[in-house]
């Protein structure tokens, strides 16, 4: 637990180390709102983002990162419109793709079951990548990501490779990603305020605050396995959550993806 208060004092005292210089503005309320809760620690963030990038696409790979053979000649965390994107491809010199990249968030946990409930809620939000890895000394670290991606090339040694219209309908498609995922962004904050709710009671006992924690996912999993199959039985519905239950606290539930 001393660890865990340690990192977490650091790491809020540290400088905001991003290319940007400040968290994004749709990304502040989930980052606040976790950071002012005892078990846990955002450590990096992006809200979601539209961008040209010139260069290799591998080196333009994850939220944040922003590496020395590429070059942004667009970036926005809204959606966009054509004539901002074909004055960006004008300053190509290069290979350019167009990448929509969703929210991702990393949270340092204090305990394997705070880390447990964000899963519960980030996957039921829609952030169905998401996952738990245990490192080194303990270090307990939630990662909230999802597959709702958009990579295409548009331009080689700065020739523009594809028509005006296919522009088009890249830039309404990445529009529409764009609106899902400020759509699960909010969906994410409102029950994560829900679930945390019951851990922040000031007259509540470790004890109590656990089994609330416990309860919800419990909701949670029971919820799921009904919309799946709405024509089960409500006795099978009992034994399938038993069955889950026996295996939660293994990480393989939560280890869809790694950091």
């Amino acid at each position: 637990m001393a660890a865990f208060w340690r990192r977490k004092a650091q790491r809020l005292a540290r400088a905001d180390g991003s290319r940007k210089g400040a968290l994004d503005e749709r990304a502040a309320a989930v980052v606040r709102l976790l950071n002012g809760r005892a078990p846990f620690c955002t450590t990096s963030s992006c809200s979601g983002r539209l961008v040209l990038a010139q260069g290799s696409a591998a080196d333009t790979s994850g939220c944040g990162i922003h590496k020395k053979n590429c070059t942004w000649l667009m970036v926005t965390h809204e959606t966009c419109i054509k004539d901002d994107v074909m004055t960006a491809l004008e300053k190509a010199t290069g290979d350019v793709v167009l990448k929509f990249e969703p929210f991702v968030l990393h949270v340092l946990c204090q305990e394997l079951q705070d880390a447990q409930l964000l899963h519960s809620v980030a996957v039921n939000s829609g952030f169905r990548n998401s996952g738990i890895t245990v490192g080194k000394g303990g270090k307990i670290m939630m990662a909230v990501r999802s597959t709702h991606c958009l990579e295409v090339p548009l331009s080689h040694k700065g020739k523009l490779m594809v028509s005006e219209e296919y522009i088009d309908f890249l830039i309404h498609v990445a529009n529409q990603k764009m609106e899902e995922n400020i759509r699960r962004i909010d969906r994410f904050y409102k029950r994560l305020e829900v679930a945390l709710k019951p851990a922040i009671s000031t007259n509540s006992s470790p004890s109590e605050e656990m089994e609330s924690r416990s309860r919800y996912l419990h909701r949670r999993k029971r919820r799921t396995v009904q919309e799946q199959d709405p024509h089960t039985s409500p006795k099978d519905h009992r034994e399938e959550l038993e069955h889950e239950g026996d295996t939660e606290s293994s990480l393989g539930v939560f280890a869809e993806m790694t950091i």
